[in-house]
């Protein structure tokens, strides 16, 4: 029997297993797992000495998205051929709501601003700032179509913030339309004191973005939100948790039994503070929110994911340039004003050779990594085992890594679209070789290779929790 593409003798590794074997793939699908498949004229892909692990699912990106009078530097075909590069065959963007608006509407602008310009599969999140009881119902034919996560926001008021009664009613109408409600934790209208507080004692500079944001803003917000979540009778995803203190709420709501799941970020893992201590306007490259916190805080984050406290590592790749580049403007826009700085850092294709980088330095094992970056994600996010699989039936999204060749993270061999690269210099323990998207690829020995229409839309399967945790 011939197959289209046989990957030959690769060590094998998902989130519960490691061995070596070939891959059969017939029409974009894994056909056979097996020793010794035979060639008959198929094409193969020498995969010896090479990692074989499912496609990483990166669940939290922002694609050509306007956001604090800026656009970010990436759209979908720059943050998608990066996505590839970097090992990542599906992501999961946030269309948004504008305020008055319908879902319906924003759904269809960003079902225009990615078809047929993604190199890798794309899924949605509904970002919801308006929704009066006249509107619930707009939320089940999302979930019909395939939309079934919503994101809401504690921060950012008179842009984005909900209130209680507001997130409480979206989280009751996913309790019946088997939807859930991802939030951005941070509590907006204590940090919005404490902005104006700085700023009128002229505290200008970018290292105040992160000082009047503190970490008991995260934990207080991230506490009532999983109260919220308990009063509907309902599971919670929180997004991009950056401090200690909000993973410990999360902690403690599943020991009590409440499905609370939570994902953090390389940026939380890898930098800090200190970071918005350097000199001039250095600091802005890293004013994303939350923000960096101190020294410390890190090896908490590391501890939550070795005890899955933590389920998932994804990037909340939001990239602006720091200098207006292609009529966009960047982060000086903030340079006389903190608050003004667009908020959001570039990392969808350095997450997974950096956390990699974890694996080759024991934090991590290479199943654990596995189970963060692709296996839980499609889980949670209703795409499992369609993708973060390789079994028989599963989509052909594969990366071969090179754990044995190191390289060092350099803003010029990078396809994001932006002028700086957060971990300038760091040297890494492995390299993605190959990368395959249902079966055609995507990257060869290093270099993008593949087509940016190649990407599908994916319809993703509701009450994704439920079946997780039956």
């Amino acid at each position: 029997m011939g197959y289209d593409l046989i990957v030959k003798g690769g060590t094998i590794t998902t989130a519960t297993d490691t061995y070596v074997a070939d891959i059969g793939i017939e029409k974009g699908k894994i056909a056979a797992i097996g020793t010794n498949l035979a060639v008959d004229g198929s094409k193969t892909i020498d995969a010896k000495g090479m990692r074989v692990i499912p496609g990483g699912i990166d669940v939290h990106t922002h694609l050509d998205m306007p956001f604090m009078g800026a656009t970010t530097a990436d759209d979908f075909v720059s943050g998608t051929t990066a996505a590839a590069c970097g090992g990542t065959t599906s992501i999961v963007d946030f269309a948004i709501q504008k305020r008055g608006g319908s879902l319906r509407e924003a759904l269809d602008t960003w079902h225009g601003k990615a078809h047929g310009k993604s190199a890798v599969d794309y899924a949605f999140h509904m970002i919801v700032v308006d929704l009066p009881e006249s509107r619930v119902k707009e939320m089940d034919k999302l979930v019909d179509e395939g939309v079934t996560t919503f994101k809401l926001f504690m921060a950012y008021p008179g842009i984005f913030m909900s209130d209680d009664a507001t997130i409480f009613r979206a989280m009751s109408r996913t309790k019946e339309n088997g939807g859930m409600v991802c939030m951005h934790a941070e509590n907006g209208g204590v940090i919005d004191v404490l902005v104006q507080k700085a700023l009128a004692e002229g505290k200008i500079e970018p290292k105040y973005h992160a000082l009047t944001r503190p970490m008991s803003a995260e934990a207080e917000a991230t506490r009532r939100a999983i109260a919220l979540a308990e009063m509907a009778g309902v599971p919670l995803y929180i997004v991009h948790l950056s401090a200690g203190d909000a993973m410990e709420e999360v902690r403690r709501a599943r020991e009590r039994g409440h499905p609370a799941f939570a994902e953090t970020c390389p940026q939380y893992l890898y930098l800090s503070y200190e970071d918005y201590e350097k000199p001039g306007f250095e600091g802005a490259k890293y004013v994303m929110s939350p923000p960096l916190r101190p020294k410390g805080n890190e090896e908490r984050l590391w501890k939550g994911l070795q005890n899955n406290w933590l389920q998932v590592v994804s990037t909340d790749h939001c990239s602006f340039c720091m200098k207006a580049k292609g009529g966009k403007i960047g982060k000086e826009l903030g340079k006389k004003d903190f608050s003004k700085i667009p908020n959001g850092a570039p990392g969808i294709e350095t997450r997974m050779m950096l956390l990699w980088d974890a694996v080759a330095k024991g934090r991590i094992t290479a199943n654990r990594f596995v189970d963060i970056t692709s296996t839980t994600p499609a889980k949670i996010s209703g795409l499992y085992p369609r993708k973060g699989s390789i079994a028989p039936g599963a989509d052909a999204d594969l990366v071969l890594i090179d754990p044995k060749k190191k390289h060092t993270i350099r803003c010029k061999n990078l396809h994001m679209n932006v002028d700086y690269n957060p971990y300038e210099g760091v040297t890494v323990a492995g390299s993605i070789r190959d990368v395959l998207v249902r079966g055609e690829r995507m990257v060869d020995g290093g270099r993008f290779v593949g087509r940016t229409t190649h990407g599908r839309f994916l319809k993703r399967e509701p009450k994704a929790l439920e079946r997780m945790l039956s």
